[in-house]
């Protein structure tokens, strides 16, 4: 039966009791994680969020009535104790606890909730199967390891905003309830009851409303905020998230890059102890794409990508001329000491290409004796071969990987490859952290679906001066002043310095494919706002689940948010997304068609 904790208080956490604490009489309340009962003696392991306390029930401290309440007692019971805190035997000291010189010794026992048994066991490293976890997540959250995540994402936060409230930045909050500005990924909809028929948005981040507050005087803001994106998922992405988000006035890339790198540098030292030098290394889109076939590419091996078309143009190969005649590219990789892949794991990297857009894999694998094994070098001159393997750089004991087909293609294809190479080769190290800066991106991509470009990152981004007269002319080539940092090959956070221009804002809807008329209809609130003088500004947002799933080490982003969603959006604990009543849809005047 549970007990009431009136004219009790707690004293310390578990872990808080230390030697200092030899002879005093503390209360201590938490989660039994094991009881032991040697016959007249009883040992519990007490949990807490920050570790565990051993404590002792015999019948001379706490008397008769107390040890047949301490008999009762079992697994993930909730209790309340008073005792003295004393040394233990030096033959039972626990080195691999921080309290395993002492123990606290009974003389008062509270059961304040009793439990059933739970459907797994809460301990570290458990191999329970994630779908059983999510479904009880408020016990998978009890398991220490689970916790010291959540306590590093606390950790995190908390860092940034002691950094940014230094650095002069105001925390303002924006709506959640806003307009729907479809330019991106898809929105969540929320029906509006008092405007039947009518529709907000939940925001995918608060890009206008930061801008409004540069042009409303707010000259540096931040907000760690949740955003909500309808995607599909992955193991980095969630429905709803959280954003570090922060814009800064009259600054440039410089300016914005030199706050963040500061930034990073101070959550290392502070969470993982380790020293970040700066300036973080800067490469353009372009590079990153021709070295490592990724916009966020992963810096901490080599395996770069190696173009071969001027090697190979001409070759009579013709997979390889038609690449280049379409106006593609044929490049590969070097995979180093992986010629004695067996043929079967060759052809699966040839159809984990083809997962990618591939047609295909071609390779030439350079025996340990220098000669060669491959299916194309029979198509190709020996001096071709020659001079593949001097640019790749090839030695015995080399696996060379191609691709040949549009940029595009080859680009992803192989930047999957590298990523696969090296994890079979040992080479991601999760304690080892690289960061770089992508900047230079394309301000737009063409779109062939909807025969149209978009933009890269978002409409207001800014264009590179020197590049503005090419809106008009070629918009395709025109780069922008947007700037990601990557981790390991994770992008963590993404900025760009803004349009503050009306005259540009309107061009660049118009190199989108919106009329004058469709961007005012969508955007008209911004661009009205621009009338009324708007300072130079940029800024930038962090996947705030993202940074805390790289410096915990974990695999998904479902492990450093506390209630997240599985694959197909839901919520295995709460049962969400669920029916409604049809007294709610008539409020909102929605009718649901059946649905099979």
């Amino acid at each position: 039966m549970s007990e009431s904790m009136l004219g009790l208080k707690r004293t310390h956490r578990c872990t808080e009791v230390s030697e200092q604490n030899l002879n005093d009489k503390i209360t201590i309340m938490g989660w039994v994680q094991k009881r032991r009962d040697l016959g007249g003696v009883i040992f519990v392991d007490l949990r807490d969020r920050t570790g565990l306390l051993q404590v002792v029930f015999d019948r001379d401290s706490i008397g008769e009535a107390g040890f047949e309440k301490a008999e009762k007692i079992r697994s993930e019971y909730v209790i309340a104790v008073e005792g003295d805190v004393e040394p233990r035997s030096e033959e039972t000291i626990n080195a691999n606890l921080k309290t395993g010189k002492i123990e606290v010794r009974a003389t008062t026992l509270r059961i304040l909730s009793d439990a059933e048994t739970p459907p797994f066991q809460i301990e570290e490293d458990t191999d329970v199967r994630e779908e059983l976890r999510l479904k009880y997540r408020y016990l998978d959250l009890r398991r220490p390891d689970q916790q010291r995540k959540m306590m590093m994402r606390h950790d995190i936060a908390r860092i940034t905003r002691e950094f940014l409230n230094e650095e002069g930045f105001l925390d303002i909050e924006t709506p959640m309830l806003t307009k729907s500005t479809p330019e991106g990924a898809r929105d969540y909809l929320v029906p509006s009851r008092v405007h039947p028929g009518n529709f907000y948005a939940l925001p995918q981040s608060p890009q206008i409303f930061k801008q409004l507050l540069m042009l409303s005087g707010y000259d540096r803001y931040y907000q760690i905020v949740k955003c909500f994106r309808d995607e599909d998922l992955r193991a980095d992405r969630q429905p709803e998230f959280t954003q570090i988000d922060m814009e800064l006035s009259f600054v440039d890339v410089d300016d914005v890059i030199d706050v963040n790198e500061r930034l990073m540098q101070k959550i290392f030292k502070e969470v993982m102890n380790q020293d970040i030098e700066l300036p973080i290394k800067r490469i353009t889109y372009q590079e990153a794409m021709d070295r490592y076939g990724s916009d966020k590419p992963d810096i901490r091996f080599d395996l770069e990508l190696v173009d071969l078309s001027e090697v190979v143009k001409g070759c009579g190969f013709k997979v390889f001329d038609g690449a280049i005649e379409s106006g593609g590219s044929v490049r590969a990789i070097n995979a180093k000491t992986c010629a004695s892949l067996p043929r079967r794991q060759i052809d699966w990297l040839g159809e984990f290409a083809k997962t990618f857009g591939a047609k295909g894999m071609a390779w030439i694998a350079v025996n340990e004796d220098g000669s060669l094994k491959s299916a194309i070098t029979k198509f190709l001159s020996e001096e071709t071969v020659q001079n593949i393997l001097a640019e790749v750089k090839a030695e015995p004991g080399d696996l060379i990987l191609f691709i040949a087909d549009k940029n595009e293609v080859v680009y992803r294809t192989l930047g999957e490859l590298r990523l696969e190479i090296a994890k079979r080769l040992g080479y991601l190290d999760s304690d080892e952290f690289k960061f770089v800066w992508v900047t230079d991106f394309p301000l737009l991509e063409w779109n062939e679906d909807a025969n149209r470009f978009v933009a890269k990152h978002h409409p207001f981004t800014c264009p590179n001066e020197e590049d503005l007269p090419l809106l008009d002319t070629d918009p395709g080539k025109v780069n922008a002043k947007a700037y990601d940092l990557c981790l390991n090959g994770c992008e963590i956070g993404g900025g760009s310095i803004r349009i503050h221009q009306r005259e540009v804002q309107e061009k660049m809807f118009e190199a989108l494919g919106f009329s004058k008329e469709e961007a005012y209809e969508r955007f008209g609130f911004l661009l009205n706002a621009f009338k009324y003088g708007v300072p130079p500004h940029g800024g930038l947002a962090y996947g705030l689940d993202r940074i805390a799933m790289l410096l915990s080490g974990s695999e998904s982003i479902r492990e450093v948010i506390a209630f997240p969603k599985v694959k197909d959006a839901s919520c295995l604990m709460t049962e969400a997304p669920g029916l409604v009543e049809d007294k709610q849809l008539e409020e909102l005047a929605l009718k649901i068609d059946k649905i099979d």
